[in-house]
Order: structure tokens, then C-alpha cells, then sequence
């Protein structure tokens, strides 16, 4: 018997969203084998929230960013990222 194969994406639909307790929501979708399986929210405190946002602006920290949105319109937790990469030549 081979195992299944499990795949979360996020609904690219649905916006991040703030719940009335303060914790903030992203609605995901959990595939098996290829098929939809079912509706699942990820629950952040803002703490969480705040982790995750800084973990991700690191991540990102690539030369792609800045060839898809210009530095001049990225958000200023990115700009700072970028801005402090040594030159590439």
C-alpha cells in the first residue's frame, strides 16, 4: 500500500483576517492525493503573527524581490533587507 500524499496551500482567495479575539486567520486547504479534502484555518496571536512576518521578510531576501516589485514600492520591512546586500557584479 503506498502512502498518501498530504499538500496544504494557502486559498489564495481568502485574505488574511483579524478575529475579534485579535488573532489573525489564514484560510488553508489541505489536499490528499490530489484532492480536495477539507477547509483548514491557521490561528496566529499577533505575537505569532509578528514571528512569522519577520521569518518571512529574511526568507525572501533574494534579487528575485526586486526584479518582480521595485525596491522603491516594496515594503519598508523588505527595503531595509535589500538595502543592506552588498552589491552583486
Amino acid at each position: 500500500m503506498s502512502a498518501s500524499r498530504m499538500q496544504i496551500s494557502r486559498v489564495p482567495s481568502k485574505p488574511v483576517r483579524r478575529d475579534e479575539d485579535g488573532t489573525l486567520t489564514i484560510d488553508l486547504w489541505l489536499t490528499k492525493d490530489g484532492g480536495f479534502e477539507s477547509d483548514i484555518p491557521l490561528r496566529l496571536t499577533g505575537a505569532e503573527a509578528e514571528v512569522l512576518h519577520a521569518q518571512l521578510c529574511y526568507a525572501l531576501d533574494d534579487s528575485t524581490a526586486s526584479v518582480i516589485t521595485p525596491v522603491s514600492k516594496l515594503p519598508d520591512c523588505r527595503k531595509g533587507i535589500l538595502a543592506s546586500r552588498p552589491s552583486q557584479c
